[in-house]
This record gives C-alpha cells, sequence and structure tokens, in this order.
C-alpha cells in the first residue's frame, strides 16, 4: 500500500524537533486528566455496575434478560371468591363412626367413613345439618368437623334410603353460618356452579371446585337394595365441577353463594370425565322438613308388594296375570296386605296397574314416583287395572304406613 505524504512545506530540522515535543507534552496532559476523571467518577461506575437498572422509589427490578418486574400486592375479589366466602363456612366435615366390638363391654367406634353436610338452620340452641344417607348409614356416633377444624359430636335425626338424604343435629353453640336457599328450578344449562364440600376424607376439607351447571332434570337409575333391578329414578343436577370420594353431602352453590344442590354422587367409569350429580334442594326441602319434624319422610300407603310386570317371564304374563298379548307393561300385584286401602278398594293379588290418575305405569319406579312425588296421606287416586285378561277401575283413599 503506498502511503500518500502530505506536503506542508520546507520545515527545517529544528521545527520537526519541537514539533514532536508538542505533541508528547500534549498527550501527558491528557492522560493526567483522563486518570483525574475515573477516579472522580468511579463511585457512581460501581453503584452502577451493581445496580444497572436502578430507578430510584420505583419497585422495579431488572432479571437477567433486562426484563422490568415489579412486587405487587394482590387483592382478588371475584364472583366466585364473594359465593365462597358466604357459604364455605355452613359445609362441613361428617365422620362416620361404627362400633368394633360388639361383646366387649366398653365398645370402641372406629372411623368407617367420611362425608360432608351442609347446616342450614338454627333453632333452640341446636343447628341442622343436611347430608346424604350413605353418610351417616351403619353409623353408632357421629362426629361434625366445623371450617374451623373444632369437632363436635351429632345426633341424627332422621334418613331416607329414597332420595339419599339424612338431617343431623348439633349444639349451636360453635355454629357461627347457615347456607342460604337457593331456587334449583331456575337453573341453566351453562349457569356457573361451585363445589364445596371434603373429598378424600377431612385431609382436604373445605375444598372448592367450580363447573357449571351440564344439565337439569335429569334421572339416574338407583339399586337400593343392590338385587341388580333398579328400585328408584333419583332426579338430579348434572354437574361438572369436581365432585369426589368425601364429597358427598356437600354444597353446591350458584354465583351468588346459595345452596342449589346437595352433593351426592358420581358417575366413576374409566371412560367418563366430569359427571358430577346433585340433588336438587328445592326436591330436597320438603324431605329435609319431614325429615327434622318427624324422623322419616311420611310418604303415603297403598298396602301392595308389587313386581314390574317386564321382569316377569312371557309365559307367566299370560298363563298367571292373563295379560292381553298387546299388554306387556304395568305393576303387578304380588301380595296386599289386610285392611290397607288397597284391600278396601278391592284389589286383589295377580292384578295389573297400569294407571294411576290418568297417567300410564310402565314400571314400578313409575308407581313410586307418581306415589311418592304426586300424592299425599289422605289423598284419593284413581287406580286401572287389568284382572283375568278384562280392564277395570277402582278408586282408594291413601293412608299412612303404620310400620
Amino acid at each position: 500500500m503506498k502511503l500518500v505524504e502530505y506536503d506542508y512545506g520546507n520545515r527545517g530540522d529544528g521545527q520537526k524537533k519541537s514539533s514532536r515535543k508538542g505533541y508528547f507534552f500534549s498527550g501527558f496532559i491528557g492522560a493526567i486528566i483522563g486518570a483525574v476523571l475515573v477516579l472522580l467518577l468511579s463511585p457512581f461506575l460501581t453503584d452502577l455496575a451493581i445496580f444497572p437498572n436502578k430507578e430510584e422509589s420505583s419497585g422495579l427490578v431488572s432479571n437477567s434478560e433486562g426484563i422490568k418486574t415489579q412486587n405487587v400486592s394482590l387483592n382478588v375479589e371475584t364472583d366466585v371468591t364473594k359465593a365462597v366466602d358466604k357459604a364455605a363456612d355452613s359445609v362441613v366435615g361428617i365422620t362416620n363412626l361404627q362400633s368394633s366390638n360388639f361383646w366387649a363391654d366398653e365398645t370402641t367406634a372406629e372411623e368407617a367413613g367420611t362425608g360432608s353436610g351442609v347446616i342450614y338452620k338454627k333453632s333452640g340452641g341446636k343447628a341442622y345439618i343436611v347430608t346424604n344417607n350413605h353418610v351417616v348409614q351403619g353409623a353408632t356416633e357421629l362426629e361434625v368437623t366445623l371450617s374451623n377444624g373444632k369437632k363436635i359430636t351429632a345426633e341424627l335425626i332422621g334418613a331416607d334410603i329414597w332420595t339419599d338424604l339424612a338431617v343431623v343435629e348439633v349444639d349451636a353453640s360453635e355454629i357461627t353460618k347457615v347456607a342460604e336457599f337457593g331456587n334449583s328450578d331456575t337453573l341453566k344449562a351453562g349457569e356457573p356452579v361451585i363445589a364445596i364440600g371434603n373429598p378424600l376424607g377431612l385431609t382436604f376439607s373445605g375444598s372448592v371446585t367450580q363447573g357449571i351447571v351440564s344439565g337439569v332434570e335429569r334421572t339416574i337409575p338407583v339399586d337400593i337394595n343392590e338385587d341388580g333391578t333398579p328400585d328408584w329414578q333419583s332426579e338430579v343436577i348434572q354437574t361438572d365441577a369436581a365432585i369426589n370420594p368425601g364429597n358427598s353431602g356437600g354444597a353446591l352453590v350458584n354465583i351468588e353463594g346459595q345452596l342449589i344442590g346437595i352433593n351426592s354422587m358420581k358417575i366413576a367409569e374409566s371412560a367418563v370425565e366430569g359427571i358430577g350429580l346433585a340433588i336438587p334442594i328445592n326436591s330436597a326441602a320438603p324431605i329435609i322438613e319431614d325429615l327434622e319434624k318427624h324422623g322419616e319422610v311420611q310418604r303415603p300407603y297403598m298396602g301392595v308388594e308389587l313386581q314390574s310386570v317386564s321382569d316377569i317371564p312371557g309365559y307367566y304374563q299370560q298363563e298367571a296375570l292373563k295379560l292381553p298379548e298387546d299388554v306387556t307393561t304395568g305393576v303387578a300385584i304380588k301380595d296386599v296386605s289386610p285392611n290397607s286401602p288397597a284391600q278396601k278398594a278391592g284389589l286383589k293379588e295377580l292384578d295389573v296397574i297400569v294407571e294411576l290418575d290418568g297417567k300410564e305405569i310402565v314400571d314400578l319406579i313409575d308407581l313410586r314416583k307418581h306415589l311418592y312425588n304426586e300424592k299425599k296421606i289422605g289423598d284419593s287416586m284413581k287406580v286401572k287395572y287389568y284382572r283375568n285378561g278384562k280392564l277395570e277401575t277402582t278408586e282408594l283413599t291413601l293412608a299412612e304406613d303404620e310400620m
């Protein structure tokens, strides 16, 4: 590379030496000034190195990527948290204790299972809790665990196997919150709901899960005597809010924190996910009232032993019941109790009931639903039935079961 030299005119050797001394002196002075400036600015530079993105009184801190974050104190309040605050303290744990040694002088009760319950009333120094029948079934003692962890003894007031509901009583001195009933008849699919209870026992007491109403007025067949044949159809609310063992008897509440269902069961098949079921509070309310006042549900009584025609072989439908060939449904009478409403109305063994009050009766579940849901003690009921192949009609007055 060829260097280009600029000619500034003719200068002597003395001029060249003087110029070199000037350059050296100027550089020396500049170095001294630079060193002084470094010494003066070093505290600031050190602080900046330690806190490269410091902003005075900002609360901001930068991470390794230079992204600023800020520590914030959050106070989150939503419709869900408000609903939980309103309802949670009314939900309790229920422990089923059963005696383990029949022959011992002093039997010790051991935990046989746990569930949940909802405090719905305080009156006369007592508090009343609704739960499921299967939570308290077989108990020799009951223990209630409040939301604050305190345990108190409880007494079973009454239980109903058909609706799977029960009422227990505790001393009200420790009770601070009572559930507010909502209206389950106005529920809509898609409406948000919250399940509160104790899944898997008291370890997870007061657990809250959120979901929606997946369906209303669902009917689920229930085999009460476990003989493989459904005895009843429970009318339930379907929800996808997580309901697990231990949630039974707990609260299903709406977004206002009102009790709209009693969590009862879930469909627990391997291919099924998110189908929880709750008893609608509007259906439960009259049952709860009967259990509290009478210790049982007072239902009307016909005084007959029955069997669905569909469960009877076709040969006997024709030969014993003598039904017309086109009649394959109804309820056959196996036995009639003496002095019962059925006997007084003239009903006999082998009669086949096909209609009540103008409504077709297909099977035993249909008959029970009409009798238990539509009729009361003292009501009259029109019965249409087949006897020896002929269609006949009678009317009976429903009585109270004295058994």
